[in-house]
């Protein structure tokens, strides 16, 4: 069990990541793409990539990455730096720029229960050549694991982000902090996570903490091992809550449809919908064309697009219908036409189903 102990000055620190982080995804990725899971969210997406690095001509590159990642137990702290969240490059560049006593406290630590190849010697002494192979190697296997799948990683993370907000808003941080059950249980100065791999205690003194949303985590939630380093939580979001299926509207109802937990039984919806779309599972950003809003409305209809501009901050089902004066079983319906083309997602969350914009939903709405 991981134990984080906070402090008042902690607590009004907490925030949570402002995206999906593309280091943390990419190293998530390779640990899950490693071991036998039965999210079917997952599976197209681990077929492809598997048959991708196959066919890699090149592949031998990426043996190091992979050594680097073990599907379970400890990676090293260096392969996802604070820079990361500004950018991938900016990620990149902060591991090329890794202190040689990074490098070696890290590579000590995984050598203890993990053979690692012969390059691993030369990246503990910080041999320029084999940080930038390394580097190399992440940006290949992103533009063929990663970058295909981003719009729906970015959405899923876009949503959670706004059912914690909502949290926060309803509540304060201490809220925010106990929305993050099952994965993690809070009481008042105390963050536990059960299903953390170790024993451990992490004390924040006044650093807070960055919670970090990850499409890509699938199981417990992950911190940095060394305490000295920005203390980050990061945790899995809900794969399937961007597709809860328009079969049986929740309107209709009273109770969402899909099952809005990762890994369980219950999703609908047309064939394939399960899955995690590839570039040839969805519409371009230019799908919208120009001429502002009218031009929305002729190619949605003008109540659809209304529903569209209604969720680009966050809402219900219930408060769309609210404020376009459209019964319940309307708004259910126009959000799920919305849903199934891929300009919106929908979290579960008790009673009510919380909807926000994908990307290509706000690159429509903002033509």
């Amino acid at each position: 069990m991981l134990r984080i102990h906070f402090s008042g000055e902690d607590v009004a620190r907490t925030r949570v990541a402002a995206a999906a982080d593309p280091l943390w995804e990419l190293v998530l990725s390779l640990h899950l793409l490693q071991t036998r899971n039965p999210d079917p969210v997952v599976a197209g997406w681990r077929q492809e990539v598997t048959e991708g690095l196959r066919r890699d001509r090149a592949a031998a590159r990426f043996r190091l990455l992979f050594a680097l990642n073990p599907p379970r137990g400890y990676f090293p702290d260096f392969l996802t730096p604070h820079e990361s969240r500004q950018s991938i490059e900016a990620g990149l560049d902060a591991v090329r720029s890794t202190p040689l006593s990074r490098l070696r406290q890290d590579l000590t630590v995984l050598a203890a229960d993990n053979r690692l190849p012969d390059p691993a010697g030369a990246l503990a002494r910080g041999e320029p050549a084999v940080l930038k192979h390394l580097t190399d190697s992440m940006e290949h296997y992103r533009a063929l694991a990663i970058t295909p799948y981003w719009p729906r990683v970015a959405a899923a993370v876009e949503a959670d982000r706004n059912r914690r907000a909502r949290a926060l808003l309803d509540g304060g941080t201490e809220a925010l902090l106990a929305s993050l059950r099952p994965a993690a249980r809070w009481r008042p100065g105390l963050l536990e996570v059960p299903d953390y791999p170790a024993d451990r205690e992490l004390h924040l003194r006044g650093r807070g903490l960055l919670l970090v949303p990850s499409f890509f985590c699938s199981r417990a939630p992950v911190a940095l091992l060394d305490p000295t380093l920005p203390p980050v939580l990061v945790y899995p979001v809900d794969r399937l809550g961007s597709l809860v299926p328009a079969s049986v509207p929740e309107a209709l109802t009273g109770v969402p449809g899909g099952s809005g937990i990762a890994g369980r039984p219950g999703v609908a919806g047309r064939p394939g919908v399960a899955g995690l779309p590839g570039p040839d599972g969805r519409a371009g950003p230019g799908a919208a064309g120009t001429g502002g809003r009218e031009a929305l409305s002729a190619l949605l209809g003008r109540t659809r697009a209304s529903v569209l501009a209604v969720v680009s901050d966050g809402c219900s089902t219930g408060e769309v219908a609210r404020r376009l004066r459209i019964s319940p079983a309307a708004a259910s319906q126009h959000t799920a036409v919305l849903r199934n083309a891929g300009l919106l997602v929908s979290h579960r969350e008790r009673n009510t189903v919380l909807h926000t914009l994908t990307p290509l939903g706000r690159a429509m709405l903002s033509q």
